[in-house]
């Protein structure tokens, strides 16, 4: 028997409009809509989100078809244990098409219950374009192709349509995944208003009416596309769940278990957005730049840190270094190894080079390592080395240089990552493959296997490698690359030594042996 759509069991709720969401994938609705249904809920916020989709083509009409109704899909661990938590969203009222629909999408400037504007237009989404495609963007186009624009557009038709009444500003809150998204997006707003002459009252009105706010966004969304997996009895995990829940839903969002959402801002919003007073893992902050701190060194320097090594030693997803649980996987038994050096470097190198609470930082780290123990969302370690040397510079090399800095001395296991990191690129040859990407074949003791960067990085280890092999010379051309690390780091006492040494040790035992040995 065929299962009823969602939208045939569950009611809507009509509530005000109050939030304009520009983006309709999955992470905004397993990040952001998820809290303001937690928060309609528990914190009696009573408001509902429109959806604007950012491109000519997209989801919204999907959405519509289901009274913009979906189920969220919340998997980690919990307790120790796999845990599957589901919760029906209904805090979507409309979904609108703005090349299609446009004037149900602009007559939202007038509506005096709007307040937020929300966006997920990727990072190249926040850019200022004078014209598109030879075709000057303009004020009178219905809509912009671009995202600012058609932000600073509707903007001017609120100022508008309210004679500038200052009590009808917006708050917007960009969750572009860039550390400035809200100076950005503002800048380029002004821009807009200047280029268009939109006049000073406006730009007094946006000045002094609205907030554009930075935020850090910390949730892993993996979507849809993971359900689709078979399970035991041959069905989808999608078809599973929708039986178990009683209804088809084709919108089904699956996302981990943990959310931390920080939102800069000269002030608190929280008397009109009441996330914290839901329960949820919110902060209104005025600088935000300790909790990108953390997040990047801990959460994405781990990562950087730890899996290049792991992955010369065997491994292929995170979770055969952290995870025990096998939970609708082919993951690998854990490599001990691996496992004690990602741990230890986190918490016994990662952390303590950090300035801030020491137990916050730890706390964090905690909840770094349960979530990278999710067996549902498998990450696969080639997929996150992708670029290695840019993100070991942003996210590994100020732990590596604030630790000799604080102690006076080379941190063992961060020294390691970086042998570990020039272990990596071994290759001598650059190849291109099927969709005309470059990268540089390298081997490990299975295979070989694609090593992809910047043309100039991969360009720079194939010389480098068929030049030599001397460990010391090796590390001395790397360390010394400013292109790599804008300064010269074997300025720092004693890391091109312990660096060579690592290297020399990977060489001759095997990083299988060299991982083991360097966390006795």
């Amino acid at each position: 028997m065929a299962l009823q759509s969602i939208k045939d069991v569950v009611k809507t709720v009509k509530r005000p409009e109050k939030v304009l969401q520009f983006g309709e994938g999955g992470f905004l609705r397993a990040f952001v809509d998820w809290q303001i249904d937690i928060a309609n809920e528990k914190a009696g916020f009573n408001g509902n989100v429109v959806i604007v989709q950012p491109l000519e083509k997209g989801m919204v009409d999907a959405m519509n078809a289901q009274n913009n109704l979906y189920t969220t899909v919340l998997r980690g661990m919990k307790d120790g244990k796999p845990t599957v938590e589901t919760r029906c969203i209904n805090s979507i009222s409309r979904s609108i098409n703005p090349y299609t629909n446009y004037d149900e999408y602009i007559a939202l400037a007038s509506s005096p219950d709007l307040r937020f504007i929300v966006s997920n237009t990727t990072e190249a989404g926040i850019r200022f374009d004078a014209e598109i495609g030879g075709v000057p963007v303009t004020l009178d186009q219905k809509p912009q192709q671009n995202f600012p624009a058609k932000v600073t557009a509707f903007l001017y038709k609120r100022f508008q349509a309210f004679g500038g009444d200052k009590s009808k500003g917006m708050i917007l809150i960009p969750c572009e995944l860039s550390d400035q998204a809200g100076l950005n997006l503002r800048i380029n707003i002004l821009r807009y208003a200047e280029m268009w002459q939109l006049g000073p009252d406006f730009i007094n009105w946006f000045d002094e009416a609205c907030d554009v706010c930075s935020c850090l966004v910390d949730r892993i969304v993996p979507g849809y596309f993971p359900l689709l997996s078979k399970e035991e009895n041959g069905k989808t995990q999608a078809e599973n769940l929708c039986e178990k829940l009683g209804y088809e839903d084709k919108l089904l969002d699956s996302a981990e278990l943990f959310h931390f959402w920080v939102i800069e801002s000269k002030k608190s919003h929280e008397d009109e957005l009441p996330l914290v007073k839901a329960g949820l893992s919110v902060k209104w902050v005025q600088n935000m730049d300790y909790y990108h701190t953390r997040k990047v060194r801990i959460l994405n320097g781990a990562h950087t840190s730890s899996v290049l090594a792991a992955f010369l030693a065997g491994s292929n997803y995170v979770q055969d270094i952290v995870c025990d649980t096998k939970v609708g996987s082919g993951f690998n038994e854990p490599n001990a190894a691996a496992n004690k050096f990602m741990h230890d470097i986190i918490f016994n190198e990662i952390v303590p080079s950090i300035d801030g609470d020491q137990d916050d930082l730890k706390k964090y780290a905690e909840d770094v390592w349960t979530r990278f123990q999710n067996p549902f969302n498998p990450h696969r370690l080639i997929e996150i080395s992708l670029n290695s040397v840019a993100k070991y510079w942003t996210r590994c090399l100020p732990s590596v240089t604030q630790s000799i800095k604080k102690n006076g001395s080379v941190p063992k296991l961060l020294g390691f990552s970086i042998a570990s990191l020039i272990a990596f690129y071994n290759g001598t040859e650059i190849k291109t493959d099927e969709k005309g990407a470059k990268y540089l074949e390298s081997k490990r003791d299975d295979g070989v296997y694609p090593n992809k960067d910047t043309l100039p990085v991969l360009e720079f280890f194939a010389a480098l490698n068929k030049e030599t092999k001397d460990a010391k010379v090796i590390a001395k051309r790397v360390l010394s690359n400013t292109d790599f690390w804008k300064e010269d780091l074997t300025k720092y006492a004693g890391l091109e030594e312990a660096v060579a040494g690592h290297l020399a040790d990977i060489q001759s035992k095997g990083m299988k042996a060299a991982l083991a040995d360097i966390v006795k």
